[in-house]
């Protein structure tokens, strides 16, 4: 199956399954992408409680990995997401 039948077919909510479209039209060609909640949020009309619940929702269900980005002056920055791409999809 692959990822766009998998995510579809997952059961889980609308939210989630948007998010994770968005990420995936956002990465690179090893899956990875960084953009804020608030960039996510603002592209998808959605509030950022909204998109932190499809994050954690689509992380529980194994579809991203989510790892902490910090600057130089140990202040956060955007996350890293890795996601569960075509050629992983039967991970």
């Amino acid at each position: 199956m692959d990822y766009v039948n998998s995510i579809y077919a997952s059961g889980m909510k609308l939210r989630a399954k948007a998010v994770y479209m968005y990420l995936k039209g956002r990465c690179d060609r090893e899956g990875k992408c960084f953009p804020s909640i608030n960039t996510i949020a603002s592209d998808l009309d959605l509030s950022t409680s909204t998109v932190k619940r499809a994050l954690r929702e689509l992380e529980s269900h194994g579809y991203i990995k989510k790892v902490a980005r910090f600057r130089e002056n140990k202040g956060n920055t955007s996350n890293m997401y890795f996601l569960k791409i075509e050629n992983s999809a039967r991970d």
